[in-house]
């Protein structure tokens, strides 16, 4: 789903970059309906594809854009491609565990898992990078431990597609600030680098009969294409539209995402929706509230001290 790290540098939002944004996350919001239509096939076969697929959307993206030579540098620095590997193995698990809980029936945790992934990334924020947090954000990752405590408590576990969704894309956004290349060049770096085990993967399921790319009819090698689209073309918009907007509103605009995967969970796909899942998200929208009203009255103290530093 979306990177929350956004450039924090622009200080103003734009309508183009508001446009993006929300058609990146509306897509996203979807994104469970083709993850169901492709609940026959095994997650990591639908993830296999997912990678190839993307790599020549992404590469025309680059040529269009005329960034290709970062690419060729960042394949020339040892570093570089250590990170992007780090990133592309996180992702990897992200989108596993993405593909896995539509097709298991069980949507209404992975929206839970991306409803927390703000806070997680606050905490990480916290941990790893030893920013203080203040008494708001404090509570509202209480809020979100009560949530997944509640929700063990009831599988007799832990929510683990809750938990893996939110702690893989959280270490993926942390890891992805150390790439020194933008998110787009990112993007093709990582899925380039995940290339050689996905086609070897694919190759594997062929050549032994279990595989869905042109065995199991025309559908199937439809919808394994279109892997490649639902994937890169979302990631691709929100990478252009974070540019243009502040931090605080990709922040606020993430929710939407969730918010619709979290709908159609419950309304269209039927799933079961329990007192204790019902607390459970009840605790989390407590604390996205707190998170929220914390994020504008920081960015409405920020935007009220420029404006003494300008009249001064």
């Amino acid at each position: 789903m979306a990177i929350k790290t956004a450039p924090a540098a622009y200080d103003e939002d734009t309508p183009r970059g508001f446009a993006f944004a929300l058609v990146a996350y509306l897509l996203w919001g979807f994104l469970p309906f083709y993850m169901k239509a492709v609940a026959h096939i095994p997650a990591v076969e639908v993830v296999a594809h997912r990678v190839v697929w993307s790599v020549p959307i992404a590469a025309i993206v680059l040529i269009l854009l005329g960034r290709t030579n970062d690419i060729r540098i960042a394949l020339k620095t040892p570093r570089t491609l250590m990170m992007a590997m780090v990133t592309a193995s996180i992702i990897t698990i992200n989108w596993g565990i993405y593909v896995w809980s539509i097709g298991a029936g069980r949507t209404v945790e992975a929206a839970l898992g991306y409803y927390i992934n703000p806070l997680f990334s606050i905490f990480l924020a916290a941990v790893l990078l030893k920013e203080r947090l203040d008494r708001q954000q404090m509570i509202s990752i209480a809020l979100a431990v009560a949530a997944v405590a509640l929700l063990a408590w009831e599988s007799g576990g832990v929510p683990w597609v809750s938990v893996g969704l939110a702690g893989s894309w959280g270490f993926y956004a942390y890891f992805k600030k150390s790439l020194p290349i933008g998110p787009n060049q990112g993007f093709f770096l990582e899925v380039l680098i995940l290339t050689v085990p996905a086609i070897g993967y694919i190759a594997y399921v062929e050549a032994n009969g279990t595989g869905h790319f042109g065995d199991t009819g025309m559908t199937d090698v439809l919808l394994l294409l279109g892997c490649g689209v639902v994937t890169a073309v979302p990631l691709m918009i929100y990478a252009n539209g974070a540019k243009l907007l502040r931090l605080s509103t990709i922040g606020i605009m993430q929710y939407i995402a969730p918010t619709l995967i979290f709908i159609i969970a419950v309304f269209i796909f039927k799933e079961p929706f329990g007192l204790y899942k019902m607390a459970a998200f009840i605790l989390i929208w407590m604390a996205l509230a707190i998170y929220t009203s914390s994020l504008l009255r920081n960015r409405k103290a920020r935007q009220a001290a420029a404006a003494a530093l300008t009249s001064g």
